[in-house]
Formats: C-alpha cells, sequence, structure tokens
C-alpha cells in the first residue's frame, strides 16, 4: 500500500471510531455512577484526541493531492511518458507469468 492508500485507511477508521464513540456517549448518558463518569470522561478525551488527529491526517491528505495535481499540470508530457512507461512494465511483467 502507498503512503496516500494508508493515510485514506487512517482517515476513515478515525472517522468510523469518532462515530462509534459518540454512539457510545450518547447510550450511556442518562447512566450515573462514578464508573460510567471515569469511563466517559476518559472516552470523551480520547474521542477529542481521535478528531483532532483525524482533521490533521485529513489536511496532508488534501496537501499531497493539491501537490500531486501542481505537479502533473506544470509536466503533462512528463506525467504521461511516466505513466506509460510504469504501465508498460507493469503489463511486461503480468504478461510474463
Amino acid at each position: 500500500m502507498t503512503n496516500e492508500a494508508n493515510m485514506e485507511k487512517i482517515v476513515s477508521d478515525l472517522k468510523m471510531l469518532s462515530r462509534d464513540a459518540e454512539a457510545v456517549m450518547a447510550a450511556t448518558a442518562g447512566q450515573t455512577g462514578e464508573k460510567i463518569t471515569e469511563l466517559r470522561g476518559r472516552l470523551s478525551a480520547t474521542l477529542e484526541s481521535a478528531k483532532a488527529t483525524y482533521h490533521r491526517l485529513e489536511e496532508k491528505t488534501v496537501a499531497g493531492a493539491k501537490a500531486a495535481d501542481k505537479t502533473i499540470r506544470e509536466h503533462p508530457y512528463e506525467s504521461i511518458g511516466a505513466a506509460f512507461g510504469i504501465g508498460l512494465l507493469i503489463g511486461v511483467l503480468v504478461g510474463r507469468r
């Protein structure tokens, strides 16, 4: 997997985690007790941290996509040549099997 694919997977996982944590917080809102209160506090802090990490990773992913787009727009023929060369190489390697 590439770094971009890993970043997208992490962002997706963090988004799902935050939704699940918010659902748990809502489900336990009416319950009282020292343990539940402590757990809700820790979960809330962890949720905020996950959201901050999600936003940072999302910004990095968008910046990376913009940089790739800018590079391709500045060097369109080189980009086409590189894509063709990589595709040709993959085709030759797959054709050998």
